[in-house]
């Protein structure tokens, strides 16, 4: 345990309480898999964690902690978690506003923990947007909230599985409102932000990037819509002007096969379901959303609360796991290349 001590541990939030967050997090810690775990801290109510455990029969120790440091050099103990008390218990599948400014908090100190050096990274559990909002949480979700606290930076969501990196230029918008916003500048802001993060957080010395047609056949040539040669054509241009390694647009229906993957480091795709579909049909239980464009390192699961299944120890970890691994080799990326 002396290497895992050494190691400076991320800080993972409570997320909803109401949810699968406290099942996940006492099965990451297991490893089912068999493969090591980064060390963690779990910002959050060791209350709620140890009813947890004690509803799905599992016999870890949860281990209130005072630091980081003291969470890395116990870990092996059981779950280390840095207090935060709930105002309510929470009851599995229903979500209880009064817990809200919990929720909240945790984020608030996780993100303080990594800023201030303490934390090697964050990982994110789910939280249910409409009980915060109801609440009187402003944001759009964790990725607004995280760069607000960070000064406004203009973060690039990328869903990552093993062999396969996605960039959605547009994110949660209905597919007519997402060709409607396509925009050359939002292109090459996801682009450039994907290719910087490459370098410092994957450890890609010359990063490839592709970019996804909007259009069946990319357009074929103007027939089938011109957005190709008025918006993603232009902005591949500007791409290359500024040094990057970048081919299309390339027709979507032909750039996911095994072959097409080997050819590029991450793929830029105008809208959420181009981007998702294929990642989720190539590895539906691992998928990791991640934040670039932050100072910190975040990391989050590709999954939500799952209140439908809340409570009743049938939760898969394998999402939070990869969130947790991830997390921890992009922050030893970030050391190596300081």
């Amino acid at each position: 345990m002396a290497d895992r001590a050494a190691v400076k541990p991320l800080a993972l939030t409570m997320g909803e309480p109401a949810g699968i967050a406290g099942e996940i997090v006492i099965k990451a810690w297991h490893a089912p898999d068999g493969r090591p775990v980064p060390p963690f801290a779990l910002v959050g109510d060791a209350d709620w964690l140890r009813a947890e455990a004690h509803r799905i029969k599992s016999h870890s120790h949860v281990v209130e902690v005072a630091s980081m440091a003291e969470a890395s050099a116990r870990f092996h103990e059981g779950v280390p978690v840095l207090p935060l008390r709930l105002a309510v218990r929470p009851s599995p599948g229903t979500p209880d506003g009064r817990n809200a400014a919990a929720v909240i908090g945790a984020i608030d100190k996780a993100l303080a923990l990594a800023r201030d050096g303490e934390a090697a990274g964050v990982v994110t559990n789910p939280i249910h947007k409409a009980t915060l909002y109801a609440a009187g949480f402003k944001f759009a979700g964790h990725t607004e909230y995280l760069a607000a606290l960070c000064g406004g930076a203009s973060p690039v969501m990328m869903l990552v599985i093993e062999g396969l990196r996605v960039v959605p230029v547009t994110v949660h918008l209905s597919l007519a409102r997402a060709a409607a916003s396509l925009s050359s500048e939002a292109i090459v802001h996801a682009a450039e932000t994907t290719h910087r993060a490459l370098r410092s957080d994957f450890a890609i010395a010359a990063p490839r990037l592709v970019v996804a047609a909007l259009n069946p056949h990319a357009g074929e040539d103007g027939a089938m819509g011109n957005e190709e040669k008025t918006i993603i054509g232009p902005a591949i241009d500007e791409l290359r002007r500024r040094g990057i390694d970048v081919k299309g647009p390339l027709p979507a229906d032909t750039l996911f096969h095994a072959g097409a993957r080997a050819r590029y480091d991450a793929a830029i795709c105008m809208y959420h379901d181009q981007a998702l579909i294929p990642l989720k049909t190539l590895d539906f239980a691992g998928g990791v959303n991640v934040t670039l464009g932050l100072p910190i390192v975040r990391t989050s699961p590709d999954h939500g609360t799952a209140f439908d299944i809340a409570g009743q120890d049938r939760a898969d970890p394998s999402s939070l796991l990869a969130a947790l691994r991830l997390a921890s080799r992009m922050a030893a990326a970030r050391r190596s290349g300081a």
